[in-house]
């Protein structure tokens, strides 16, 4: 049997959800899948603008690959501004707000899907982060830390699931951005 042989490359990895997707889907499902075609229109927008490109969408997760760290955390900025001023056009009960996380990482690539470590990891992140937010792994830090225009701040370190040690992480703490508590986050 031969060996199959599939392109590595190392992207950064920006994975989103929606807070309280299912309680919006119960309440109103056909409202919830127009609002949430039209944020992943914009969010796809954003990202192409930002040198990305969205590799997947199920459910309300989003996932989208960057060449540079410094795009993906600025599409992802981009992304949260953009949401925040359509949501504040929306009731209370009816606005899509996203999570994000974003990851630098080794990736398998098989077509135009990704996969590995590195996608698995930006969903970790992803969970972490407060509706709003954007939640970043120690890589992107490093990659980001000295970039003018982004703002950051540690977290803590977290066990993360499938993960051989605990990792920092760190949040994007630009204007207009939610930033959770550290000490509420119980790292």
């Amino acid at each position: 049997m031969a060996q199959e042989t599939f392109k590595r490359k190392l992207a950064a990895i920006l994975s989103a959800d929606v807070k309280e997707y299912s309680r919006l889907m119960r309440e109103d499902e056909a409202t919830t899948i127009r609002t949430l075609t039209v944020y992943r229109e914009v969010m796809s927008t954003l990202i192409k603008q930002h040198h990305g490109r969205v590799v997947d969408t199920v459910g309300d997760n989003l996932l989208a690959e960057f060449d540079s760290v410094v795009d993906a955390v600025q599409g992802a900025v981009a992304v949260q501004k953009e949401l925040n001023t359509r949501n504040a056009k929306l009731s209370e009960g009816r606005k899509m707000v996203f999570r994000i996380g974003i990851n630098l990482g080794d990736l398998v690539v098989e077509g135009d899907r990704i996969y590995g470590d590195g996608v698995n990891l930006a969903a970790r992140v992803q969970a972490l982060a407060v509706p709003g937010g954007i939640l970043i792994s120690e890589k992107v830090y490093d990659e980001v830390k000295n970039q003018r225009g982004i703002e950051t701040r540690s977290m803590g370190s977290f066990a993360l699931k499938n993960v051989k040690r605990p990792m920092e992480i760190w949040a994007i703490t630009n204007p207009g951005l939610a930033v959770p508590d550290p000490a509420a986050m119980g790292s």
